[in-house]
């Protein structure tokens, strides 16, 4: 597991799912509570949906509200899950990030605001909205479309 932060509560609005530490600690395991919960980042190339071309939906691994569709997934070769955009406009909350000494746009469930992963931008990839939405494997989970093809 990557750089662990403590997460700040995002301003303005409240999760629709609300649960203490506790019980997220219980739900989750230390990995998908590091990243979900904490904010931290696993390792690149390791991630369960790097590579998967599955047919179907992601959704939040800890409160299972659709984020991001199969059909928006693109190879960035970056080390991770890639998306161009999110499965609704109001799926993803997006928020400044300055950990790590650098500026970036952190990607948070709306459901229950628990961290994704990062949005970048103008990075040239030949995508509709010119967005890869660069997301932790262990936050999501794949639910395949019945009969797809993978």
């Amino acid at each position: 597991m990557g750089f662990v932060k403590g997460m700040k509560p995002v301003v303005g609005t409240t999760p629709r799912v609300v649960k203490s530490e506790q019980e997220w600690r219980a739900e989750l395991s230390p990995e998908e509570y590091a990243v979900l919960r904490q904010a931290g980042t696993e390792q690149p190339f390791v991630g369960e949906y790097t590579d998967t071309k599955t047919t179907g939906v992601y959704e939040c691994r800890a409160c299972g509200a659709e984020i991001f569709r199969s059909d928006t997934k693109f190879e960035s070769h970056c080390g991770w899950p890639s998306f161009y955009d999110p499965a609704d406009s109001d799926a993803v909350l997006l928020r400044e990030d300055r950990a790590m000494g650098m500026r970036r746009i952190e990607v948070l469930c709306a459901s229950c605001h628990s961290h994704l992963g990062h949005v970048f931008e103008g990075e040239g990839y030949e995508t509709p909205t010119d967005q890869r939405y660069c997301i932790n494997s262990i936050s999501m989970k794949l639910v395949p479309v019945p009969g797809a093809e993978a």
